[in-house]
């Protein structure tokens, strides 16, 4: 059965007053109150957390939604895929519509982060780490360096090319008001911060972020009746890499997200040549040249050439992360791969304000860990 998306919204990302529970209305509210829907349509609830226990020593979170956005009895579930639960969620909100177990299903993701220190936040996202590679102080900033530092040298890369992502990335999300950084910054200023996991510094790393995003599925066939204007979910997959980062073969080939994009344009019947927007899960600015070679718009070894040329850039031959991505908008976990829905939805639509670019095809690559698990999914604009 076909699915599509018929409306999505998110609240401004950044550091926020607000706890999860607040957060997560904040989205699903906005969502449904511009839907033509009435609430009590919803049949399917799903949340995408990564880890409310942690942060907020709280659970149940799919039951206080249900409850506070007035959508009892619909059927609820909590989504955590680490920080590739949204990309999670949309793949479970698709599921629910594709196999006629819901007609109209919303998803929201969230996540409650800067009350803690920042160490203290570092160690709850460091347990998506194999506890074997965590003992020896191994964290995801670490196995992004030394990435970094391996691709750098081996395909002769310059070290420029990762400050022209964080450069590009910054600039969009100048346009996004919901971003959590929206200050253009320089070469020079990227090039010259503080050493984090050398060779990446300070602007080659998304920040801790509170915010929430939200999306509302149902059939192609309702949503033709219900709106002009909607996306068409036509292709989406999910795959699992290894859990231990050093048993792989290659360290700079993200096996997930080749599985998974292959996976999703099967599907579609599509391929890179025919997508016109990405969203790419830029948690450090080395993982947008991996995911730009792992869903096949660039060879191995030359996506930072890509960066460089400008082709990414939001007049490029393929605007990447026009939401500013992770880097600039934030990176709430539960969130992220939502609001990377959201991006796409809003540019298939022509609802993306000073960001829209000209899009019919865009695919959103949502990363769990440093590639553990990851989620692709390709939309495209109502015909």
């Amino acid at each position: 059965m076909g699915v599509a998306v018929i409306e999505a919204s998110m609240t401004k990302f950044g550091q926020r007053d607000a706890w999860l529970r607040d957060l997560l209305a904040e989205a699903g509210e906005a969502c449904l109150s511009d839907a033509p829907i009435d609430n009590d349509d919803v049949e399917h609830l799903y949340v995408s957390n990564m880890s409310s226990g942690e942060f907020e020593g709280q659970t149940g979170v799919m039951n206080w939604l249900a409850h506070d956005l007035g959508l009892l009895p619909a059927y609820s579930e909590r989504v955590d895929q680490t920080s590739s639960s949204g990309g999670a969620g949309i793949y479970e909100a698709w599921q629910s519509i594709a196999s006629g177990a819901s007609e109209m299903t919303l998803l929201v993701g969230g996540e409650k982060m800067t009350h803690k220190t920042t160490p203290e936040a570092t160690d709850i996202i460091a347990s998506i780490t194999h506890p074997d590679e965590y003992k020896h102080g191994v964290t995801l900033p670490s196995f992004a360096g030394l990435t970094a530092r391996h691709y750098l040298e081996r395909f002769d890369a310059p070290r420029e090319s990762l400050a022209k992502v964080a450069v590009k990335n910054h600039r969009n999300g100048v346009d996004n008001p919901n971003a959590q950084f929206q200050k253009e910054i320089t070469m020079e200023t990227a090039l010259e911060s503080p050493i984090v996991a050398d060779p990446l510094r300070l602007y080659d790393f998304c920040p801790i972020t509170d915010g929430s995003a939200a999306m509302l599925f149902t059939t192609e066939e309702r949503a033709a009746e219900l709106t002009d204007d909607y996306a068409v979910v036509s292709g989406i997959g999910g795959a699992t890499d290894t859990h231990v980062v050093h048993e792989r073969t290659d360290p700079t080939v993200m096996g997930g997200v080749v599985e998974s994009s292959d996976q999703a344009y099967e599907m579609a019947g599509l391929g890179p040549d025919d997508l016109d927007v990405a969203e790419l899960h830029d948690m450090f600015t080395i993982l947008e040249f991996l995911q730009l070679e792992g869903i096949g718009v660039a060879e191995q070894g030359e996506a930072w050439e890509l960066a460089m040329d400008g082709y990414t850039d939001r007049d490029g031959e393929l605007p990447i992360n026009t939401s500013g991505g992770l880097k600039s908008k934030g990176h709430p976990l539960g969130a992220s791969g939502v609001a990377q829905g959201v991006e796409i939805y809003e540019q298939l639509v022509g609802e993306a304000g000073p960001r829209q670019v000209e899009a019919d095809v865009g695919l959103a690559c949502n990363v769990g860990g440093f590639g553990n698990c990851v989620i692709t999914t390709i939309m495209e604009a109502a015909e």
